[in-house]
């Protein structure tokens, strides 16, 4: 067997890029595997990807936002992290509603879903904590018992009276009536047995993310009275156990100017992007006196240059003007992952990931001991 050639930088970067056109989407496919490219070994190895691999944190001042880029991983690994962080990372969330007395406009079941989508939070360390409840099931009719391990419980007790104060001719109700609003700062939380340890008041206790969503409206003689069970659970098993509001990635841009755009055209292509995407610069006077790229006689004139490709979200807009066919090419680095997560609150965004991470992990492992199994 001969040996095995590796392709130019030239070829390496054109293979890693999808040509993006007015009209069509061009090299879509991975090619990096073994017997695709004559005389090259494309076969996986641990330390090329150790090399290549590469994780970028992007500076965003909320805690509850994160970006980040994964570079050098397959299209396959990065849709892993994204169903992951989805719908696999357990969360704290309210299941169970035991409804004493609802005399609100709210139907019970309504009122009850409402509940359940309210973004609860607390002490990490409480959170980890708290193992599964085991809901009843056919093969196990009595199900986990509830424990301070397994289940947290909330309360909710609000009944609307006539604010004696108001003012005579006061339309609000607000202020005519006092708890009118119910809002997600009524819930209440009741701690039993080691919970107190690990949810300590005042910030450990579990509380919603957002104590302003508003739950039902209320007027005089009506009243709310329930107690809420809180369990882990996954997003696979209902959305209000997903962590996330949003998980989501995108290739990195790229754009390429073949040929010079000066003057009003460089103007024009860089209002086809966003701010900062394109800049200018002077056309030096070397480069005009010796026709460089078209250059002649265009010292002093702006041209346009790529600034930050970050920014641009690949709108083709550019590609609908005719002074810049063959000036320009548009196209992304298909192994270059810019992940958005915005977490829902009860864990920082960029925990998220790593949990994710944490989670892959556990099923490779789970799938190494399959195998395993199945050689014996």
């Amino acid at each position: 067997m001969g040996q095995f050639q590796e392709p130019s930088v030239e070829e390496s970067q054109r293979r890693r890029r999808v040509g993006i056109n007015a009209e069509t989407v061009t090299n879509v496919s991975s090619t990096d595997f073994p017997g695709h490219w004559p005389k090259e070994d494309n076969s996986w190895s641990l330390g090329k990807f150790k090399q290549d691999f590469q994780v970028q944190f992007h500076d965003i001042p909320d805690p509850l936002n994160c970006c980040f880029s994964l570079i050098g991983i397959d299209a396959s690994i990065a849709n892993a992290f994204r169903r992951i962080l989805l719908a696999e990372i357990p969360t704290l969330a309210i299941e169970f509603v035991f409804i004493h007395n609802n005399t609100s406009i709210v139907q019970d079941e309504v009122l009850a879903q409402r509940l359940g989508l309210v973004p609860l939070t607390g002490n990490k360390a409480g959170l980890d904590w708290l193992r599964w409840f085991k809901k009843p099931t056919e093969d196990d009719p009595e199900g986990s018992v509830p424990s301070d391990y397994n289940t947290v419980v909330l309360k909710l007790n609000v009944e609307c009276t006539k604010n004696e104060t108001a003012k005579k001719g006061e339309n609000d109700p607000t202020k005519l009536y006092r708890n009118a609003h119910v809002y997600a700062s009524a819930l209440t939380f009741e701690s039993t047995g080691r919970q107190e340890t690990y949810f300590p008041e005042p910030h450990g206790v579990i509380r919603p993310v957002n104590p302003d969503i508003l739950l039902a409206k209320l007027r005089p003689g009506q009243e709310i009275d329930m107690e809420m069970h809180c369990i882990k659970g996954i997003g696979a098993d209902h959305a209000k156990f997903s962590p996330v509001a949003t998980a989501s990635y995108r290739l990195l841009p790229t754009i390429d100017i073949t040929r010079p755009i000066v003057g009003k055209d460089a103007e024009k292509f860089a209002r086809c992007f966003p701010k900062g995407v394109i800049g200018f610069e002077n056309v030096r006077a070397e480069d005009a006196a010796k026709g460089r790229d078209g250059l002649e006689k265009q010292e002093g004139q702006r041209r346009a240059v790529v600034r930050d490709t970050f920014r641009d979200p690949v709108t083709r807009e550019c590609l609908r003007h005719d002074e810049f066919k063959d000036k320009v090419k548009l196209g992304r680095v298909r192994d270059h992952f810019i992940f958005t997560v915005e977490s829902t609150g009860q864990f920082d965004s960029d925990v998220l990931f790593l949990e994710s991470v944490k989670v892959l992990k556990v099923k490779c492992e789970s799938l190494k001991r399959s195998l395993a199994n199945m050689m014996r």
